[in-house]
This record gives structure tokens, sequence and C-alpha cells, in this order.
């Protein structure tokens, strides 16, 4: 069964899959609207410092033909074969990419999504809709991307300007658009990717060659990886089915279910409605972390909090079509995204520990519901947690969760925020730590200075692979260290671990309003080259 991405989230291609030889299928439609689909390959600079590698309807294959526009088929309104053995050492991202040409906005598009095929299955898909943009006139949809190893990332990012825009944007030269292509290198020999062969219906005119003529009966999966074939053009209608397996990804035929908080979009495949407006405050809500006009900030490129409220109540989603108690309900089931860390709302997260085959540390107590076969155990934070819990009430009483199944996790009401770590690190307060992969790299450090409750900060820094749930108080605000930074320390949160912090005396406030309170407290100052950054909490700011 495939996986379904949200925006912002990555893989590795092999934890996806074995092969290297993968369909990757787009879907992106409205009524009226003409949009032309490109992929671009970009340099170590992510510039298109090589035009032969912009991929369009002009020029539908690379030179050694690791990257082909396949045109519309199996569903898809278009289709590329990448392999990824075969790309040359000078491309590092193959980035996909919609424009309407003409006018029309992205906020008119319905239903869509990116899917990547391999041997026939997909393997992973990232879905979309219209209501998550607005103005935008180009769409840049998912990319590959080599860091040791070949990645995939959801995007989903919206960008002012059409087709021309974007190829400025990557470095090209937008009189060169229309040119036809450069001189091709010769390909090694016309099998050169064994086994390929298009859909059993085939592609539409003006697609480029294929390598033998497809057969007119239904022909079995194409081994490059292309979906399999169908017995008719059109997929069938949907139908609903048993919400049996919440926590895996549908299969290939249905669609992937709607996002948190949204009624249902109609099947792939099927004539989608006119895309609606965006629903006023207290109605229905957009897809979690999805605000139109806004893009996700980004300590950790992590999504602004559901329904994009900050510091607002929990909006209540409109009843979907239909009465009775499952309509009621229907706005409120789980988000099963096939990911291992899935935000279900603002405050509360799922972890599969069935993905990753690693043991999660969680606060005590923050468990709400778990599925599946889960073992719980105490994890102590050895002498130097108890000098914490001793000094300041914040000791990390942790507990171990393994085995194969679901926990859902939470803690009084707080947003909570799911930070990706890909070999860099971060500190965070102690407070504002729920839960992390134990295969991240973990030490307590203590900031003194008098005046802070206790007579110290304590944080935790993380380096490594893997994902930190941070919870906050209301949403948080990411800021960029400067000479002139200072932070409360009831109010910091997290900050880059190569920032450095220090402890100011020159402003201290009497706090007479607030009962138990110490009386006073004390900045903490960051400095840090370009690039370090704060996050900051609104809580007795």
């Amino acid at each position: 069964m495939g996986r379904e991405f949200q925006r912002g989230h990555k893989a590795k291609i092999s934890d996806l899959t074995a092969g290297t030889d993968l369909y990757v299928g787009i879907r992106i439609a409205g009524p009226g609207l003409a949009i032309d689909i490109s992929c671009f390959g970009l340099d170590a600079n992510e510039q298109l410092s090589d035009d032969r590698y912009f991929v369009f309807y002009n020029q539908p294959k690379s030179p050694e033909e690791s990257i082909q526009q396949l045109g519309a088929q199996a569903g898809d309104t278009e289709s590329f074969r990448v392999t990824l053995d075969r790309i040359p050492a000078g491309i590092h991202k193959l980035s996909f990419a919609a424009s309407i040409d003409g006018a029309g906005q992205m906020s008119q598009i319905g239903p869509g999504y990116i899917r990547i095929v391999a041997g026939g299955e997909e393997v992973v898909r990232y879905a979309f809709t219209g209501a998550e943009f607005t103005t935008e006139r180009a769409l840049m949809i998912g990319d590959f991307y080599l860091k040791d190893v070949w990645r995939f990332a959801a995007v989903g990012q919206g960008f002012d300007g059409g087709l021309a825009a974007l190829l400025e944007n990557f470095g090209g030269e937008v009189a060169e658009e229309e040119q036809q292509p450069a001189a091709q290198v010769p390909p090694q020999a016309p099998a050169a990717s064994p086994g390929f062969a298009p859909p059993a219906f085939g592609a539409p005119a003006g697609a480029p060659p294929q390598a033998h003529t497809p057969p007119p009966a239904p022909a079995p999966a194409p081994s490059f990886g292309a979906p399999a074939p169908a017995t008719a053009p059109a997929p069938a209608p949907y139908q609903q089915p048993v919400h049996a397996a919440p926590t895996m990804a549908a299969p290939l035929a249905p669609p992937a279910p709607a996002p948190y908080g949204q009624v249902p979009q109609p099947s792939y495949g099927q004539v989608p409605p006119p895309a609606p407006a965006p629903a006023p405050y207290g109605q229905q809500p957009p897809a979690y972390g999805q605000v139109p006009g806004q893009q996700p900030p980004g300590y950790g490129q992590q999504p602004p909090p559901y329904g994009g409220q900050p510091g607002g109540p929990y909006p209540q989603a409109a009843p979907a079509a239909g009465a009775g108690l499952a309509a009621a309900l229907q706005p409120y089931k789980e988000a099963p995204t096939g990911a291992r860390w899935t935000p279900q709302n603002q405050q509360l997260m799922r972890v599969d520990l069935s993905m990753g085959g690693q043991a999660v540390l969680a606060r005590q107590g923050s468990m709400v519901l778990y599925q599946g076969k889960v073992d719980f155990s105490y994890k102590g934070a050895g002498f130097a947690g108890r000098i914490v819990g001793n000094a300041t009430g914040q000791e990390m009483q942790l507990m171990r969760c393994t085995g194969r199944g679901q926990v859902f996790l939470a803690e009084n009401g707080a947003h909570l925020h799911a930070i990706e770590l890909q070999g860099d690190g971060i500190c965070v307060s102690a407070e504002s730590v729920l839960a992390f992969d134990e295969s991240l790299q973990h030490e307590v450090r203590r900031i003194e200075g008098h005046g802070i409750p206790g007579g110290a900060l304590f944080t935790m820094q993380f380096q490594g692979t893997g994902t930190v749930i941070v919870k906050t108080h209301g949403v948080p605000v990411v800021l960029p260290v400067t000479p002139t930074t200072f932070a409360d320390s009831n109010a910091i949160v997290a900050w880059s671990s190569a920032a450095q912090v220090i402890i100011s005396s020159q402003v201290r406030l009497r706090r007479n309003a607030y009962p138990g309170h110490s009386g006073e407290t004390v900045n903490l100052q960051f400095r840090g080259a370009p690039g370090n950054f704060i996050v900051v909490q609104p809580y007795e700011v």
C-alpha cells in the first residue's frame, strides 16, 4: 500500500521502493484552465544550468532519457518516467511544477495529486486542492532531491507568475522557452531501460515516441513502474471503504481520505466540483497547517497551527453533507497519512511505531490513546535528570514506547509541532519537549543565572536524524538571531544549537501580579552567525 504525504513530508526513495526506474503521475485540472506541467532538472545551486534538463511539452526528454515526459495516461493529467540511476552527476534536484497558461488562478483547480509508481504499484501520493491557494498562477508540486541518496519531498508551494516566472526563478531565460531541444546525446541502445512499456490504453497524441507500439488489448503492468493498466480510460467511481485499518494508507484504486477537518473530495478521475471559497471562522476549516495565501514558517519546516487562528479557540467544523451520526462525525475522523508522525489536529499527534523500526521516548502521562501491540516502559533520566527535578521541577520522566501500533500523544491542550532533523541540531527547553525518536542523540544542558526560577534553565540538545515533538502555549514565532536579540526565560521554546546564550541582567521586572512567582526575571541574550534562530511562545510576555 502506498503512503499518503502531506505538504512538507520527506522520505528516502529507498524507504519507499527498491526500484530506481519510476513513474511519476500528476493530476491537476480546473474548469476553463489551460495548465502546463513540466520538470526542472537543477544543479547543486538549484539552478537550471543546462536548459536541456528543462523537460516540458516542447522538449519531452533529457539527452540521456533519464527524464521523459509521457503525456496523459492511467487517470493522470501528465506523467513522467524518471530513471534515477541514469541521471547525470550534475543534476541534484528534479522539481515538478504546474503553471496556468492564460487567465486563471490556482484557487480554481480541483482535487489534484502527485504520485510515484514503482513496478505497477503506487508507493507514495501527495494530494492537494485549490482551497489551499489564492491568486498564485504556478505551483511547485514535489521534488526529487539528492542528499547522500535520492529523496522525495511534497512541496505544494504556490508561485506568483506563470511558466516564465518559474523559469526565471530557476535561472533560465524566457527567450529560450520555445526553442527546440539541443542536439541530443545518442542513447546507448533503444533498450537502455529494459522492459519499458506504456500503459495499456497508451498516451494521447503529442506524447513522446515510445520504445514500441502498444498492443490494442490491455497489457501487463509496465515493469519500469507505470501504474497497472485499467480496462477503461476513466476509473470507476470510488466506493467508501470500511475504516478497518485507519492507520494505513488506502491502496492504489481508492483516493486518499480527506484531510482532517474537510469534507471528502470527489474520486480521482471524476469531474471535480468548483473550488469552494475559504470558509469563514467557525465553519469548515482548511486542512491542518494550510492557510490560503500564507507559506509555512520554518524551524524544522513545521506548518502553521490548525486553522491558522493565532491564539484563538478550536474552530468548529461544519457538519458534512447529509444527516445522522456518521455525517456529524465525518470531519473529525483520524487522518491516516501513512507517515511516522502525523498531526491529527493542532493539539494531538500520532506516531506509528510500525514505521522506522525504532522506539519513541515520550513524556510520562502524555499517551491519550494507542492501537495495536504497544509496550510502555519507564525510562529514567539518570542522575542528571534527578538534579533537574530537584532544582526546578522540570525532571524529564520519560516512557519508552515500543512495538507495532500507533500511539496518540497530547498534554494539557498544548499546541504540538513536529521538528524533523536531518543531521542538524536544535536546543529545546526541557519543559517544551513532549516526545522524540530514540535514535536522536540528546543531552541535558544547564544555563545558570540569578533570577531564573530554580537558579537555572534546563534545556535538551538534540542532534542527528529523527523527529522532536515540541509543545507550546499558543502559536509560537520564529525570529532570526541578531546581536540585539533578547528573550524572556519563560517564553523561550527553542533555538538553533549553534547560537550562543548569555544571561542578561540589564532588565529586571517585578512580577507581583503573578502569585507564587519569584518576583523578578532575567533575559537571555542570543548571539550567532546569520542563519541562527529562536522560537518564542506568547507566554508570560
